[in-house]
This record gives C-alpha cells, sequence and structure tokens, in this order.
C-alpha cells in the first residue's frame, strides 16, 4: 500500500513538472504578443486555424494559442492568468481534472483551452451547474472570445428551437448539464434533420466537475409525457400509511433510507384494503402505492428532501440546496408526496427517452473538468470517465486555520454554542458564513438569530434567485450569512475593508455532510487566494450523519465522561474525532459510488440499445434517395420469423393457416391466398413463395408515387412506429429493472438477469417493429400530404382536414395494431417454447450418452 501511495505521489509530481514546462513555453511568447496591436492579435485566430486546416495538432498550437488567450485577457478583461492556471488550462485540454482551490481563477483558467479547442470548428461546451452562471460567465468570458474572433453561444432552458440551434452552431457554446442532456434527448425524437440542434459532441470543460458528474449522476434525465391514472389509490394508500405506528407496524433502517411493513403492518393492510393476502399478484400495484406512501411519509422530509411552494411539491437538490425546477420523483414516488402534502396530485408519467450523466458525457469525444475538490473522487473519475485529478497549486500560500470539530450532546447545545459563536464574532466586526445541510436547519438558526437581534441573511432553496446579491454582501465588515450546500458554489466571496485584520471570513458549519467535498467546498469559501480566514464545524451526537454512521467509539468516549442529562455544554474537540467523523463519510461515500456505479451498469444495457436505435433512426431521417433496401429487409424479416415459427417438428404439425392469416392480414389482400398456396411447399420454399408475393405488392404500391413521395411515405411509417415501440420498451425496461432485485432469491444475478432479458425483450421489440412497418407499408392506402409527427410532441401539431376527417379510420386501425402486435408477441412465445421442446431431446440423448460412458470407464 505503501509502495503505491508512493508512486501515485510521484507520477503527480512528474505531471506537474511537465506542466510547468509547457507553462513556461506559454510565458515565453509574452513579449511578442504584447507587441502586437488589437487587429494583429485578432488575426492570430485565423492564422492558428488554417495551420490547424493543414495538419498541425492543437498541441504544436497550445503554447501560442493560450499566449494569445492571456494578452487578450488582459486587455479586454483587466486579468493576466498566473503560470499555475496556465497548468491548470493545459490539464483540461488534456481532457482531465484540475483541482484548483476556491478564488483561485477557474473561469479564467477555462478560456485558454476552449480558446484552442474552438480552433477546430467543431464546437466547445462550457458546462456550468446553472443558468445564472452560465449566463454570467457566456456575458464575461464572452467578450474575451468576440474580441479574438469566435462566436459565443448560450443555452437556456427558456430558449426555442431555432434560438437553441443558433447557440450550438457558434464555437463556445455555455449550457447547464441538464440542457445538454435534454437537447440530445429531444434531438432524437424530432423527425426532420433541421429540427435537430446538437452537432456531433467535441470537447466539453465542465465547472464544478464533481457536482455534475458525481453528485447528479444517480439521478437519469427523463423525458415523459402524460400516462393518465387514477389518483384515488395514492390518496387511500396515504390515509392508510398515516394511521401507521413506528417499530409496531413498519420498520426504517437508518442506514440505507429503507422502509418496510412489519408482520402486524401488513394484517393492518389486508384488514383495510379487505384482501386476503397483501402480497398476491392481482395486488401489485396496492403494494407499490403503499410503499411509495410509507416513503413519503417517512423517509421524504419537508424542507430537506422537498419543499411546497405555490401548491406543488418541488424537489430540493440533497448536494446544492437548490430546487430542481421541473424535475420530479419517478415511479409515483412525487405523487405520493403530493398526496401527503395535500396538494393537486399530477397524473403519473410515460418515459420517452431517458439517460444518465455518465452516459451522456462519455460520449463526448473529449471531456474535462475544473473543480476545488475532486481528489476524494479521483478512482470513480478514472474508471468511469477516463480522466485523472490533478491538483493544481495555489497562487499565494494557504494561511487559512481550519479547527478540529466540536461535537454536542444534542442538536440544542449544539445550536446554543453556534449562535453564540456568531454573536461573539460579530460584534468584532468579522463576516460568517453559517453553512447547513437541510432548509430546515438554516430557517431555524434564522429564527435563534433573530431571538438575539443579530443581523443576517438567508441562502436556501426559497429564495436562491438573490443568491447573486447576497453573496457579494457576504465578506463585508460583521455580515452574517446562513447558507444551505450551495454557499454560492462558483462565485467568489471577497472581503470588506478591514476585515483582514480582525482575522477574515469565518466559516462555521453546523453539521457534517455524508459527502467531505461539500465540506471542503464549504471550507474553501474562506482563505482565498492567501486571505487570512477561519474554519470550526460544529456536530451532535443526535445529527443525521452520526446516528447513522457514528462510529461505536465516539459513542465510548463520551460515555467514559459519565455525563447526565443536565451537563448540556460539555463539549469535544480533539482530531481523533475528526478523524472518526470522515472515517464515517469515507463509507457513505463508498456506499455512494456503489449506488452510481449499479445505475451505470444496468444503464449500460439501454446504452447500447439506445445507441443503436437513434443511430438507425438518424441514418432513415438523413436518407436522401430511397429507404426501399430498409423497408424490404424488414418485409422480409418478417416472413422469415412467422415461417419459421409455423414450421417447427415435424411437417404434420405445421400451422399452414397461421402462416395463410399473417400473409392475408399484412401482405397481400386476404382473398389472394389460400392453404392450398402453400401445401407441398418446404419451409425454404414457401418463405420465397411469401417474399416474391410480398415484393410484387410493394413494387405496385412505388408505382403510386413519385421517388419523392414513396421515400417521405416510408419515413412517415418508419419513424411512427419505432418511436411509438421504443417509448413502449423504455416503460417495459423500467418495470423490468424495478421488479428484477427479486431474482436474488433464487440465486440468481440480478443485473446477469436484467443484461439477458432486457435484449430478448429487445430483439422482442426489433420483431414488432419489422412486423408493423411491414403491416402498414403493405397495408396503406397511400396519401400524398402525409406528415412526420414526433411521439413525444404530437398532440402539438394541428391536424389537417383529411387526418380530421379519417378520425375513425385511424382510431380502427390503431386498434387492428394492437391486436397484431399481441399475435406477434404469442407467435414468438410459441416459437421460444416450440425451440426448447426441441432441445430437450437432444439434451436427453446427451445426458444417456454420457451416462453410458461412466458405465464403461
Amino acid at each position: 500500500m505503501a509502495n503505491f501511495l508512493k508512486k501515485l505521489i510521484e507520477n503527480d509530481k512528474k505531471e506537474l513538472r511537465s506542466l510547468e514546462k509547457t507553462a513556461d513555453k506559454v510565458i515565453s511568447y509574452a513579449d511578442r504578443m504584447e507587441a502586437l496591436d488589437d487587429e494583429e492579435l485578432r488575426d492570430l485566430t485565423n492564422a492558428l486555424k488554417e495551420r490547424y486546416q493543414k495538419g498541425e495538432s492543437l498541441d504544436d498550437l497550445l503554447p501560442e494559442a493560450f499566449a494569445v488567450v492571456r494578452e487578450g485577457a488582459k486587455r479586454v478583461l483587466g486579468l493576466y492568468p498566473y503560470k499555475v492556471q496556465i497548468m491548470g488550462g493545459i490539464t483540461l485540454h488534456k481532457g482531465n481534472i484540475a483541482e484548483m482551490k476556491t478564488g483561485e481563477g477557474k473561469t479564467l483558467t477555462a478560456t485558454m483551452p476552449v480558446y484552442l479547442n474552438a480552433l477546430s470548428g467543431e464546437g466547445v461546451h462550457v458546462v456550468t451547474v446553472n443558468e445564472y452562471l452560465a449566463s454570467r460567465d457566456a456575458v464575461e468570458m464572452g467578450e474575451l472570445y468576440r474580441f479574438l474572433g469566435l462566436t459565443v453561444g448560450l443555452n437556456l432552458n427558456g430558449k426555442t428551437s431555432e434560438e437553441k440551434r443558433d447557440a450550438y452552431t457558434c464555437d463556445i457554446t455555455y449550457s447547464t448539464n441538464n440542457e445538454l442532456g435534454f437537447d440530445y434527448l429531444r434531438d432524437n425524437m424530432v423527425v426532420y434533420k433541421n429540427q435537430m440542434a446538437q452537432r456531433p459532441l467535441n470537447f466539453a470543460v465542465v465547472d464544478e466537475v464533481d457536482s455534475i458528474l458525481v453528485d447528479e449522476a444517480r439521478t437519469p434525465l427523463i423525458i415523459s409525457g402524460q400516462a393518465e391514472k387514477s389518483t384515488a389509490l395514492y390518496n387511500r394508500a396515504d390515509f392508510f400509511v398515516k394511521s401507521l405506528k413506528e417499530e409496531e407496524d413498519y420498520t426504517i433502517d437508518l442506514t440505507s433510507k429503507s422502509i418496510s411493513l412489519t408482520d402486524e403492518g401488513i394484517e393492518k393492510a389486508e384488514k383495510t384494503f379487505h384482501l386476503e393476502n397483501l402480497y398476491d399478484v392481482d395486488n401489485t400495484r396496492l403494494v407499490h402505492h403503499v410503499d411509495q406512501a410509507l416513503r413519503a411519509n417517512y423517509i421524504m422530509l419537508l424542507d430537506i428532501d422537498y419543499v411546497v411552494d405555490d401548491g406543488k411539491v418541488k424537489i430540493v437538490d440533497q448536494f446544492t440546496g437548490r430546487i430542481m425546477e421541473g424535475r420530479r420523483y419517478s415511479d409515483g414516488l412525487h405523487q405520493a408526496i403530493e398526496a401527503k402534502e395535500n396538494v393537486e396530485i399530477e397524473n403519473e408519467s410515460k418515459t420517452m427517452a431517458t439517460i444518465t450523466f455518465q452516459n451522456y458525457f462519455r460520449m463526448y469525444a473529449k471531456l474535462s473538468g475544473m473543480t476545488g475538490t475532486a481528489k476524494t473522487e479521483e478512482e470513480e473519475f478514472r474508471e468511469i470517465y477516463n480522466m485523472n485529478v490533478i491538483q493544481i497549486p495555489t497562487n499565494r500560500p494557504i494561511v487559512r486555520n481550519d479547527y478540529p470539530d466540536l461535537l454536542y450532546p444534542s442538536l440544542k447545545s449544539k445550536f446554543k454554542a453556534v449562535v453564540q459563536d456568531i454573536k461573539v464574532r460579530h460584534e468584532k466586526g468579522q463576516p460568517i458564513l453559517v453553512g447547513t445541510v437541510a432548509v430546515e436547519t438554516s430557517e431555524l438558526l434564522s429564527q435563534l438569530l433573530h431571538q438575539e437581534n443579530i443581523p443576517h441573511q438567508v441562502l436556501n432553496a426559497k429564495n436562491h434567485f438573490k443568491e447573486a446579491e447576497i453573496i457579494i454582501g457576504a465578506g463585508q465588515p460583521g455580515a452574517v450569512t446562513i447558507a444551505t450546500n450551495m454557499a454560492g458554489r462558483g462565485t467568489d466571496i471577497k472581503l470588506g475593508k478591514g476585515v483582514k485584520e480582525v482575522g477574515g471570513l469565518c466559516v462555521i458549519g453546523t453539521e457534517r455532510h455524508e459527502s467531505r467535498r461539500i465540506d471542503n467546498q464549504l471550507r474553501g469559501r474562506a482563505g482565498r487566494q492567501g486571505d487570512p480566514g477561519e474554519t470550526q464545524f460544529y456536530l451532535s451526537l443526535e445529527d443525521d450523519l452520526m446516528r447513522r454512521f457514528g462510529s461505536e467509539r465516539i459513542q465510548q468516549v463520551w460515555s467514559r465522561l459519565n455525563l447526565d442529562d443536565e451537563a448540556e455544554d460539555v463539549v469535544i474537540q480533539s482530531k481523533m474525532l475528526s478523524k472518526q467523523v470522515e472515517s464515517a463519510q469515507k463509507r457513505v461515500e463508498g456506499n455512494n459510488y456503489d449506488t452510481r456505479k449499479n445505475v451505470l451498469e444496468y444503464d449500460e444495457v439501454m446504452r447500447e440499445q439506445r445507441e443503436i436505435i437513434y443511430g438507425q433512426r438518424l441514418d432513415i431521417i438523413n436518407e436522401t434517395k430511397s429507404l426501399k433496401y430498409v423497408t424490404t429487409a424488414m418485409i422480409k424479416r418478417s416472413i422469415a420469423r412467422v415461417v419459421e415459427t409455423h414450421t417447427l417438428g415435424e411437417k404434420a404439425n405445421w400451422n399452414l393457416q397461421g402462416i395463410r392469416d399473417f400473409a392475408g392480414a399484412a401482405l397481400v389482400h386476404p382473398d389472394s391466398i389460400a392453404l392450398a398456396d402453400l401445401e407441398d411447399k418446404s419451409a425454404h420454399e414457401i418463405e420465397e413463395y411469401l417474399n416474391e408475393r410480398a415484393i410484387a405488392v410493394y413494387q405496385t404500391k412505388e408505382s403510386q408515387l413519385n421517388p419523392e413521395q414513396m421515400l417521405e411515405f416510408e419515413k412517415v411509417v418508419i419513424l411512427r412506429v419505432v418511436d411509438s415501440k421504443w417509448t413502449d420498451h423504455i416503460d417495459n425496461m423500467d418495470e423490468l429493472r424495478q421488479g428484477i432485485g427479486l431474482r436474488s432469491y433464487a440465486q440468481n444475478n440480478p443485473l446477469t438477469e436484467y443484461q439477458t432479458e432486457g435484449y430478448d425483450r429487445f430483439q422482442e421489440m426489433i420483431a414488432t417493429i419489422d412486423y408493423e412497418v411491414t403491416r402498414i407499408v403493405m397495408k396503406s392506402e397511400i396519401r400524398q400530404n402525409l406528415q412526420r409527427e414526433s411521439v413525444g410532441q404530437g398532440s402539438n401539431i394541428r391536424p389537417t382536414r383529411e387526418t380530421e376527417a379519417s378520425q375513425a379510420e385511424l382510431l380502427e386501425q390503431a386498434r387492428r395494431a394492437q391486436i397484431a402486435s399481441l399475435k406477434m408477441r404469442q407467435m414468438m412465445e410459441m416459437q421460444k417454447q416450440r425451440q426448447a421442446q426441441a432441445v430437450k431431446p437432444v439434451k436427453k440423448a446427451a445426458k444417456a450418452k454420457e451416462a453410458d460412458a461412466e458405465d464403461k470407464k
């Protein structure tokens, strides 16, 4: 272990020496760049672009390109990147993570690799955690890029499709991680190429990379459509669970935050809902609603996990403290919380498209990031994203004082001490930033400070729109700012006049977060750029982290003091305590990493399937000549499947009637094919015969339209079928994922089972798509004004008079399609069973042969 750590440290030193060497080359161009006028400096951008087009690599251009940006920043922004910032920029260009302390100028650092990679013309995305930071940086840094002759775009949630396309065509695009992911999903739901917004994903610089690629990696992005379902069951389940008692009717596991009914609770449920067996297969939906109601009432906490604002339940991001606008808990949990809080229950949604941040960002040709805290998650960044974490030295030494944690017996005594500390510091004029884990805590502390007549500002999920304004004043003399974990992340707290003399900014943590990175982020608000500062964390034995993961050793130390319940003011302060808390945090981080890795492993199945569907879908949209090769292949595959399914075993057992019914329903006019046409033919001959008949019908369809109309007709049919079946498949896979864990009781690996069954379901979907396209193409009466419709946005398209007039016909077609799809599934199931039966005699014979061989031995 010691050798491994030594090797790791040596590698870091070697990397830093290499970065310094390249940074010195950049600095050597300084005088040359300074001698140029503005026009000459701007002309270098085109000169560098030409050199890249002629074959020079971006690595070759790096020293000169970085020097251009440094000089441009000095003229436009009045800022001149330090050597350590150049080193950070080189790290980003290499596709790694630059860990730079708060106040070291990460935003300016990013301008150099962003400019260099924009020279390729393939686009660079600068990713931030919220729209305020994206807008701020696009304006401030955009001034520099435009001065150097590059275009800058800003991609926000409220922009129209046209505005988004314009933003993505720019050399540099600022956006949030959420918007990038949703745009990717939306792009793969459009039906015309000119509706797509994004270009191929080239290079991304992710600000606060740990927040985006680690903290948010457990929650996939989902685009949903409405699925009409009754809300009555949510209210009934909520009413029932509110009557239950902890320990008697249900138990909660604090470590895993899971909840389940006891035997008494199950009996109460059966009595309440008039059931013989709650866990009967017919009661699956009810059990699901009861489980979600239990979670909503006893696991999900108001003002910690969510807030109720304007009659709506809104999720609070546990890592930043911000409201996650537009995001809803999936699988009915959000509706269960709405029932709990007695607000309007919105309809459940149907998943139209989904992706995790892990799989989205891994699609970039090159990915990099920057943050003040990433080293604790280095293994995850390396394993999942193939990025190394490089710790960039600070420009000036850190002189901040980080004091050991203070441990109190109760929450009451802890907050009493916090308020007293704030009061003393406030009176001497020292600014204080108080970090809280939850909205609830920030409001409690605010009440306590009001009682002491201490003026203060509160920054939490309920007023984060005032964030910039509050943070600007947080470093002024005597200022007291209470903040949830957002703590103005991404913005600097600058010290006011006379603050350095009273010790600089003091950061007080009222609780340790389950992630060390979040605590380090909070500490990092103080002591920027060599300024003085102090940090102090206050803990209690009643804190969530201490209750869930506090070690027995801490409890033993406390019990040895033989303190009675009256000893409220007693406090423990030691480095041993801080190490014990850090050990608890490491365990939580390990659990969270396992969760994220598990999510990724399951999503890998969907990733492969998604890439196949999206890739083939894009091929269909981009096709400009003919889709005959696609449609005829689908027809032939459908025929092959049906013939194979109905001709298993002895010829006397063949189901020729089934083949004839399929041909009449999907290929030719029912009156034009009879059983006699199939008799006295081998399976291969039947397949060839049906192919000939089908191709003849297809050619007749072709002759009715010109090539452009036929191409558009096939695009309409294929895209409608693919999109419809794909959204159904996503829902099916989600249901499979929810229940697959139960396979472990049968000693089966749930992940392996999910991969196997997921593959089978994907093959079933492909077969259904083939059949549906075949049936519609061969049986449709072709109109000349067909329009493509996106499944996700079809309701927004105004119907033409012709489509209005044929609603009854369309409904009938939909009904027939459902019946046909059901038949197709049944045929495939029969095929599986027959194949299994055909294999059994072979296996039996093989076993008998093995037994004979053993007897002979």
